[in-house]
């Protein structure tokens, strides 16, 4: 092994960040700029399944992959030659504890629209700094006085962001389905709603970022979707994952977001986009926040 991996773990500082700090208090700009503070590649390396980039990984991390049996320093980076290698070579990271074993497979892609090269488990994916995929579903209610949300909390118990206020569907793609199936399967878990009903959701846009959490890097791309809802249907948590649910007015929505952090993060940037459809915005905020929405990680 040769020393730039050695040499980078040894000068390592905490995680590069972006500029979420920019927007002031009661802006919504910081929700969005919250979720780009990742700074690609900083003082990761890329990660590769074959020739395929996949992620990134930090200094401390590749040590430990190329430690690994079929891992190796390549191109400036890290090379698992076998893709077929990965969901092993995870579960003994695992176990020596670098992340939480999820149980969860995810499909890992060079590029969103490109072949599957192989399956991570959830809990894997920060470290290694692939791409997620995940659904998140506005339900809207039309009433004489204006459209409402139906908004969930988060279970106390969820390990991630308890407590947090979220969609009323939302969460990531597994192996093998995608985004439209996903939808309809979380939609029944996470709220009983019908498979003929989800079905009539529509897909309103695509949100691409990286950002630094405490599991790792996150580097998503959020599918958004509205779901019209009929007046008399109320959600039922089925899977126990949701707490509680309340409709409230678009009004109350975007009051909760300029006071603070009650939504879960990647929640906030769905929501921002929906005030924005909604006209809510006044016009000089709503351009910058439109270009904030719409930009690429980079290191991409």
């Amino acid at each position: 092994m040769t020393g730039d991996v050695a040499s980078r773990t040894e000068d390592a500082k905490p995680a590069d960040a972006g500029p979420a700090g920019m927007a002031a208090p009661g802006s919504l700009l910081r929700h969005v700029l919250a979720c780009h503070t990742a700074v690609l590649p900083g003082r990761r390396y890329p990660f590769h399944l074959g020739s395929a980039q996949v992620g990134w990984v930090l200094p401390d991390f590749a040590l430990a992959l190329v430690l690994c049996p079929g891992v190796s320093e390549a191109a400036g980076g890290i090379r698992l030659a076998d893709p077929a290698a990965l969901p092993r070579l995870a579960k003994a990271l695992a176990r020596a504890g670098w992340f939480r074993w999820r149980g969860e497979a995810f499909d890992v892609r060079a590029a969103p629209d490109g072949p599957v090269l192989a399956e991570l488990d959830r809990g894997a994916l920060p470290a290694f700094g692939v791409e997620a995929t995940g659904v998140h579903v506005n339900g809207i209610v039309e009433t004489p006085d204006g459209p409402c949300l139906w908004v969930a909390r988060r279970a106390a118990n969820k390990a991630l962001d308890p407590g947090k206020l979220d969609h009323i569907v939302a969460g990531g793609v597994p192996a093998g389905l995608s985004p439209a199936e996903t939808l309809v399967k979380e939609a029944a878990e996470e709220a009983a709603i019908p498979p003929d009903l989800a079905r009539a959701a529509r897909p309103v846009g695509v949100f691409t970022y990286a950002m630094e959490r405490p599991e790792g890097l996150r580097r998503d791309r959020l599918h958004a979707y509205d779901l019209l809802l009929p007046a008399d249907f109320v959600p039922r948590a089925a899977d126990g994952e949701v707490e509680s649910f309340d409709l409230w007015d678009l009004a109350r929505v975007e009051a909760v977001l300029r006071a603070g952090d009650a939504f879960k993060f990647n929640v906030a940037l769905v929501l921002v986009d929906l005030l924005l459809r909604r006209g809510r915005i006044p016009v000089a905020e709503a351009a910058a926040l439109r270009a904030a929405l719409s930009s690429r990680p980079a290191g991409r």
